[in-house]
């Protein structure tokens, strides 16, 4: 029996610092608060390994974090251009289609907040199943979301955390079979909730979104159903319930009833995902890639709030010569 790797494995010039893995396949923690993303930044093999922790991992977190907004942008640029040589020159910090372009912010900042805005353009009913709401950023977009930087300051008393889940790991759970039927599929991505949002609070869809790829009012795209992470060379699993539509190649019965297997996949397996509990000045860094992720809406009409940042990476691909997660690292459980 051969267990993942612990973090300790992938930290390099990040190992002075005290870490751990939350579980064995996904998340890993830095519970210093002497350990602070600020000066991190200033550090470029810092950031680099950085970036490439987060690519295995998932989801990094750091605790009580001084970070400001204008370095929180400038962390979340730095991790795509320093992670991989092919990242592209024209990815830039996403703007999200119904963001708001706030003086102190600016409209490369996500407002998470339960009030309303991009994480919530639909009104949420505490008698509807919570796992509705998986899903990977902005995979709507042509060029998607690599990383993502979370800084929560406003929080209910109880409640409120947000789970992630590997995406690796849930490719490496399906069968051989059903792993080779899904590489040569496609699925198309839709975001049209936030055309209805914007239309029904007489707001314009934001241009130019990051990328000059990311522009017009068609919030659609067609990704690999199985994508590889360039970062790791990983293969993982690319469709979540939030904004996967349909299989292209499948007819839409086929195509139902595979979609509803993977998201129940992804959902159903809590050994693949982690469960964060936040406390002020938190940050959370994740590979939108390799992850889900989804908010628990269980503290009631209470303001829970943060910025996000989003930083864009490439056009989703399938390499056929990439390998599993398990593959390369030889895990055996």
């Amino acid at each position: 029996m051969v267990k993942a790797p612990h973090a300790s494995a992938f930290l390099g010039s990040l190992s002075a610092f005290e870490a751990y893995d939350v579980t064995p396949h996904i998340g890993t923690r830095f519970p210093s608060t002497a350990t602070q993303l600020s000066a991190i930044l200033k550090d470029d093999e810092k950031v680099k390994d950085l970036a490439h922790l987060v690519s295995q991992r998932g989801v990094v977190f750091f605790t009580n974090q001084d970070l400001e907004i204008q370095d929180q942008k400038e962390l979340g640029y730095k991790l795509g251009k320093l992670s991989w040589s092919g990242h592209p020159e024209t990815s830039g910090l996403h703007v999200h289609p119904i963001s708001e372009d706030l003086p102190e912010l600016g409209r490369d900042v996500g407002i998470i907040t339960s009030k309303g805005g991009i994480a919530a353009p639909e009104k949420h009913n505490f008698r509807s199943r919570a796992s509705k709401d998986w899903h990977s950023d902005v995979t709507f977009e042509p060029i998607p979301s690599d990383y993502a930087i979370l800084k929560m300051h406003t929080l209910p008393e109880v409640g409120g955390d947000t789970l992630w889940a590997s995406a690796y790991e849930a490719y490496d759970r399906l069968s051989p079979a059903f792993q080779k039927f899904l590489e040569g599929l496609t699925a198309y991505h839709n975001g049209g909730q936030f055309n209805v949002y914007a239309k029904t609070h007489n707001l314009p869809i934001q241009q130019n979104r990051g990328s000059p790829v990311n522009s017009g009012d068609d919030l659609s795209a067609t990704h690999p159903i199985i994508r590889t992470n360039p970062v790791t060379g990983y293969r993982g699993l690319f469709v979540n319930k939030a904004f996967t539509k349909r299989i292209v190649e499948l007819s839409p019965d086929e195509s139902d009833n595979v979609l509803q297997y993977l998201f129940r996949h992804i959902s159903e397996n809590h050994d693949l995902q982690v469960r964060y509990r936040w406390e002020q000045n938190d940050i959370a860094i994740w590979d939108n890639r390799s992850t889900f992720h989804t908010a628990t809406k269980d503290y009631g009409n209470v303001l829970r709030s943060g910025n996000r940042i989003a930083s864009l990476g490439e056009r989703p691909f399938f390499d056929p010569n990439s390998k599993s997660r398990r593959e390369v690292l030889n895990i055996q459980d």
